[in-house]
């Protein structure tokens, strides 16, 4: 299984909805509910988010490459999770 990362903050509304797809997700496709997704707080972890290159949140990268970054779509948390699988 390939390690997924997620940079997010509290706040943002992109990040909300895009936790809420990974978890709709899950609840719809079986093969996607063992995929472990890092949830790493750019704001309460500064020192990890700064050794990542983005600006946006959220940003996803799997296996250490960056595959995402800014607002996404259902389709877009799809594809990451199914990275993962």
């Amino acid at each position: 299984m390939a390690k997924i990362q997620m940079f997010h903050f509290a706040a943002c509304p992109y990040c909300r909805e895009a936790t809420r797809w990974m978890d709709e997700l899950r609840r719809e496709y079986p093969e996607l509910r063992d995929v472990r997704v890092e949830r790493i707080d750019e704001k309460l972890h500064p020192e990890i988010a700064e050794q990542y290159d983005y600006w946006y949140v959220p940003t996803f990268f799997v296996d250490g490459k960056k595959v995402h970054e800014g607002a996404c779509t259902r389709e877009i948390v799809e594809r990451v999770l199914r990275m993962g699988v």
